[in-house]
């Protein structure tokens, strides 16, 4: 269902890009904006990862400088049956935590500071898992899609706009109706567009959470960790975030210090509604990611049990919280 939701959204988003070209240009102008979505869609495929993390200076750490951390999401990697993603830090006390990259083999995961210090071991191995969870599921390369049509729509109008304002009243091709329908159209394209990337990003959001309780074994581990990163961010502002909103969505809890309402204009579900959704998904047996497991042996020092009682018992298989990954 949620797949399907996801296409129809992605689907509609398209239809407004070649609607608005086709009411500034006609046939010509329809072709003219399926060129440029697919010449921005290119290069958001190839580069959305690098943009991102340049956008919030995150800075890449390997096995050496962070070896709890990198030993736990080796760990939840094999569990969720996905090549080890770059991992990356950015100072920043807000605690946050998003992924990205086009496919799973060209991934990477970033935490804030501030996360590390807030959550305990398994608050922190829930978030990891939800963000692997949107690495499975390709999220990452969807929410590109829709955030680089939706700016591409953004900026059509913006030269549409431009158009008029040169041509004025030379335009004598177009009624006065076609002008205000063009007005209209120019204007409420792009917020439409953004509602339905929103519309998305809400969708998506509920299927990572489910599918990273699956990977970390544990619902109630990310259920605790999203309630104590919506409590601790909003006393932090996160400059970053602020002057590029478009990467909102990206994150597990919005990092705007505006947001967090369930309605059509929120980049995320209501955290409560999540944290429901997860404490019912608790109540359930977790059906294993697959079958077996490659070597259960970690590195670095992540200390993982034996996943012999993985899809059996929902005791913890990582230690409490000690900071070992707080490197």
């Amino acid at each position: 269902m949620n797949f399907f939701r996801t296409s129809l959204l992605l689907a509609s988003m398209t239809a407004l890009f070649m609607g608005l070209g086709y009411l500034l240009g006609g046939v010509g102008g329809l072709v003219i904006a399926l060129i440029f979505a697919a010449g921005t869609n290119a290069f958001a495929y190839w580069q959305s990862d690098k943009l991102v993390l340049r956008m919030h200076q995150a800075r890449l750490v390997n096995q050496r400088s962070h070896p709890g951390l990198f030993a736990m999401t080796a760990e939840l990697a094999r569990n969720a049956d996905l090549p080890m993603p770059a991992l990356y830090v950015i100072d920043q006390p807000q605690p946050n935590a998003f992924a990205t990259g086009r496919d799973p083999n060209n991934a990477a995961v970033a935490v804030t500071t501030g996360i590390m210090q807030a959550l305990s071991e398994q608050e922190l191995a829930g978030v990891i898992a939800h963000e692997l969870a949107h690495i499975k599921n390709r999220d990452t390369l969807t929410m590109t899609v829709a955030a680089t049509l939706a700016g591409a729509l953004a900026m059509l109008a913006q030269f549409a706009q431009f158009g008029l304002m040169f041509r004025g009243g030379n335009d004598r091709g177009r009624s006065g109706l076609g002008i205000i329908a063009v007005i209209a159209a120019m204007i409420l394209a792009p917020l439409a567009a953004s509602l339905v990337q929103m519309a998305i990003s809400r969708t998506r959001e509920y299927s990572a959470d489910a599918l990273g309780a699956q990977i970390c074994r544990n619902p109630l581990w990310l259920a605790s960790a999203l309630r104590k990163i919506e409590a601790a961010a909003r006393g932090y502002r996160n400059e970053a975030a602020e002057r590029n909103p478009a990467s909102a969505h990206m994150f597990i809890i919005n990092p705007l210090t505006a947001g967090g309402i369930d309605n059509l204009f929120a980049t995320h579900p209501k955290t409560a509604n999540r944290i429901a959704a997860l404490e019912r998904l608790a109540k359930a047996d977790l059906p294993p990611i697959r079958q077996g497991r490659s070597d259960g042996n970690t590195t670095g020092d992540w200390n993982g049990q034996d996943g012999a009682s993985q899809g059996r018992s929902r005791r913890s298989r990582f230690p409490s919280a000690g900071g070992s990954y707080k490197d």
